[in-house]
């Protein structure tokens, strides 16, 4: 948090634009999502899923990738005590599973839980949250006004990426479906289920091949040269810091 803060300050005092990466937010497909769920006369469930392999899975067999060796061992433990550190200051004191836990949230956590505050805000409360594998996979409910979440994460050694953001309304599924980011222009597509009259009805929308990274920095250059309002700024992503914290608290009773 206290990162976040200092960021918050030098931006001020520099007068200048900064934009967290949440390249899924940027994606058109989740746009029409969130579009889409302000639609919806009743929000029933919602499940938040992003269980991956590894990135090294996707990135070897499609890029040349120069993985230099050099870093001095003093720098390498310097920067694993920063760390640590860091992670202290956020949690407390707490057994390594849950240190992992947390690092996994701020990572690739980061992107779901802030996609799901865009889509439906922040929970009322975590009712309760898990996690196993040394931290490397958790899973949580969330409660909302009239409905709950269902979260669930993990990295392992599959060569697939499924992360998605799906809302059951009454009639309606609306679920966004992301792919791998480290390999270009794979499409995020929304898929629409629901029943009109007598007819169940599968729609799957692909907008465009357009890479998320693309819209974003193009969304962050009508911020800078046309005045467009910033989503992702810092304070919205401490919005992020307080939920993980909540979920590793959640943990911590879990193990008492």
């Amino acid at each position: 948090m206290q990162e976040a803060d200092e960021i918050i300050r030098v931006r001020d005092e520099m007068g200048v634009k900064v934009m967290v990466g949440y390249m899924r937010r940027y994606a058109p497909a989740y746009l029409q999502l969130v579009e889409e769920v302000k639609k919806l006369d009743k929000i029933n469930y919602v499940r938040v899923r992003d269980i991956i392999g590894g990135n090294h899975l996707f990135i070897n067999q499609s890029s040349n990738v120069y993985r230099f060796d050099d870093i001095q061992e003093h720098d390498k433990q310097e920067r694993a005590e920063r760390a640590h550190r860091l992670v202290e200051d956020a949690i407390g004191d707490a057994p390594a599973d849950l240190r992992s836990a947390y690092r996994l949230l701020c990572g690739l956590g980061s992107h779901d839980l802030s996609a799901m505050r865009e889509v439906i805000g922040l929970p009322k409360r975590v009712v309760s949250a898990r996690q196993w594998n040394n931290g490397r996979f958790m899973s949580a409910i969330l409660e909302y006004d009239g409905f709950h979440v269902t979260y669930e994460t993990g990295i392992d050694n599959i060569r697939r990426f499924d992360a998605c953001i799906e809302v059951y309304g009454s009639d309606k599924s609306l679920k966004v479906q992301y792919n791998t980011p480290y390999m270009r222009h794979l499409p995020t597509t929304l898929q629409v289920n629901e029943t009109i009259g007598e007819a169940y009805h599968e729609t799957v929308v692909r907008p465009t091949f357009k890479d998320a990274y693309t819209c974003q920095f193009e969304y962050f250059y009508d911020v800078v040269m046309k005045g467009l309002t910033l989503k992702t700024t810092p304070e919205d992503a401490k919005e992020d810091l307080k939920l993980f914290r909540k979920l590793i608290e959640a943990m911590k009773e879990s193990n008492e």
